[in-house]
């Protein structure tokens, strides 16, 4: 039986979510979890907060889109996607960057609610 969560075990045996199924992209094949590109996004000093999406792509079926809060309003596209570059393997590297000036939707107890961006990129 599976419930759509992943996560691992620790050494103790204690059980970790760290990621819905769902929220997995797929990227011509290769699976992509935003948790990872998100943690390397959030490394860069002018990130404030960011949430990873799939975005539908002709070629690869979807693409890694990610939403971006700066804490430097100076932070560019292309800076963001060489650090990314530095830290990723190709293929999980974002292909669009959108930035936000208003803080990312959440939970009441503050998680990114990701369902919520990938209905705004129908609209």
């Amino acid at each position: 039986m599976t419930c759509g969560n992943m996560g691992f075990m620790d050494g103790r045996g204690s059980v970790k979510i760290t990621e819905r199924k769902k929220d997995r992209i797929i990227v011509s094949g290769f699976n992509v979890y935003p948790n990872e590109v998100e943690g390397v996004v959030k490394l860069h000093p002018g990130a404030l907060e960011t949430a990873a999406v799939g975005a539908p792509d002709e070629k690869s079926g979807e693409v890694e889109k990610i939403v971006v809060v700066r804490k430097d309003p100076a932070l560019a596209e292309q800076d963001l996607l060489a650090h990314c570059r530095k830290r990723l393997t190709g293929y999980k590297v974002p292909t669009v960057v959108e930035f936000r000036a208003e803080p990312l939707p959440k939970t009441n107890i503050g998680r990114i609610l990701r369902r919520e961006l990938r209905a705004l990129k129908r609209a």
